[in-house]
């Protein structure tokens, strides 16, 4: 991935939203504090805004995230192309990789703010978070998928499409368990076991998705958070003989996967060797790029995927906007659309509306007191409100189904009424 793209008024460029600086803007005060004003904002000058981002481009599994950095890129190119953010255009340095790792998540956001001194992070996708405690106090705008518990509750924190683990007081999005009952035919008298990575991610995962499937009146016969979260089981037999015989010495109705593409190839491949004959479903595998491999295909096909936004088979205008934003990013070739790109260009999109509503005198303030009453409607996941959205879900969704080396909707775009997280 490249390194910074200095000036995007030549290039028509992207951005990714960074963090802030330890010492804040230019006369060393704190980000956000008095000497936070017009044209003594770190990262903000006269004609530009510095952002960068946060991604795993690389993994130990081989699992790779790198497509949010051009889907972040796509939509910055736009808002330049459009005149920019009340005249200043956004600068992106593109995304630094942690690896997936904990220690360089930290490294990441600390060079963004103390190196690069850039006004926000936007992407930041991963599914370890260690950086967010440090750029919430150094007040940075930070925009990613809400998967993880940092993205709910923080003021400087905001997730794409809201919170989506959400903390006791919250609510939880239903799209996966109503749009899973409705393909089985209802949900009573079916049961479902949930599968995830021994990690933050995965147990938070397996915590509110077996709270949410059972309020949907599944019963949930197995929940665990027990596949090794650095690396991809080479046997998958004790958790297959464990799922099929949960459900009081039968297989579930359904197995819903929390996990990444190669731990969910592993497993699908194990389950249906076993001769499983349920419903498969996980939240990760929506990638046309997968298609290419046969062996991918053949592990993946039947497979229902979870979708938090519009999909791309949707006829929505807006979907026609992001598929010309990508094909342009691409340096105007067409490329496989996958959920990564659109994590990147929601990020940055819902950047770039809350920067639009801050106004010309743009500051860490401004920007804050213009998403604290933000909303819009109609957008390609839903419905958009803060500072609800750094609680609850947006409540939107839709499941795709890979059969016959295609993607087809198998439960449309809709908006559920969420429930309380307990």
């Amino acid at each position: 991935m490249s390194r910074p793209i200095r000036t995007l008024a030549a290039a028509a460029a992207a951005i990714a939203l960074v963090s802030a600086c330890n010492s804040a803007s230019t006369n060393g005060t704190s980000p956000g504090g008095s000497g936070d004003a017009p044209g003594n904002t770190r990262g903000v000058t006269a004609d530009s805004i510095k952002v960068g981002g946060i991604v795993s481009m690389t993994t130990a599994s081989g699992y790779s995230k790198k497509d949010t950095d051009l889907g972040a890129k796509a939509r910055y190119l736009r808002a330049n192309a459009e005149g920019g953010v009340h005249g200043r255009k956004i600068e992106y340095l593109g995304a630094e990789d942690d690896g997936q790792d904990p220690a360089k998540n930290m490294a990441a956001a600390r060079k963004l703010v103390q190196q690069d001194k850039v006004f926000a992070v936007s992407p930041m996708s991963s599914v370890t978070f260690s950086g967010a405690d440090f750029l919430e106090q150094e007040k940075v705008p930070t925009f990613g998928w809400g998967t993880l518990p940092s993205f709910c509750g923080p003021k400087y924190i905001y997730g794409f499409n809201g919170c989506l683990v959400p903390t006791p007081g919250g609510t939880l999005n239903q799209t996966w368990p109503e749009g899973i009952g409705q393909i089985l035919g209802g949900a009573q008298g079916k049961s479902v076991a949930i599968i995830a990575n021994d990690s933050d991610a995965g147990k938070f995962g397996i915590r509110t998705f077996q709270q949410g499937f059972t309020s949907a009146g599944f019963k949930v016969s197995y929940a665990k958070a027990s596949v090794p979260g650095t690396a991809v089981p080479s046997d998958w037999s004790a958790y297959v003989k464990e799922i099929l015989s949960s459900n009081d010495g039968k297989a579930p109705d359904a197995v819903v996967s929390v996990m990444q593409t190669p731990n969910n190839i592993g497993l699908f491949t194990a389950l249906k060797r076993s001769g499983y004959q349920g419903l498969l479903s996980d939240p990760t595998d929506y990638d046309p790029g997968l298609l290419a491999q046969d062996a991918t295909r053949q592990a993946l096909d039947g497979i229902h995927v979870l979708l938090q936004f519009q999909p791309f088979e949707s006829a929505d205008p807006k979907m026609a906007q992001f598929k010309a934003d990508i094909k342009a990013a691409a340096g105007g070739k067409d490329v496989p659309l996958n959920m990564h790109m659109l994590t990147g260009y929601m990020s940055a999109d819902l950047f770039v509306s809350i920067a639009q509503k801050a106004g010309k005198g743009l500051t860490v303030e401004s920007f804050q007191a213009a998403a604290q009453g933000f909303s819009d409607t109609g957008t390609l996941v839903g419905d958009r409100a803060l500072p609800k959205g750094q609680k609850d879900s947006f409540g939107c969704g839709a499941l795709v189904q890979l059969k016959n080396g295609a993607y087809e909707v198998s439960v449309p775009f809709k908006c559920y009424e969420p429930i309380p997280f307990k």
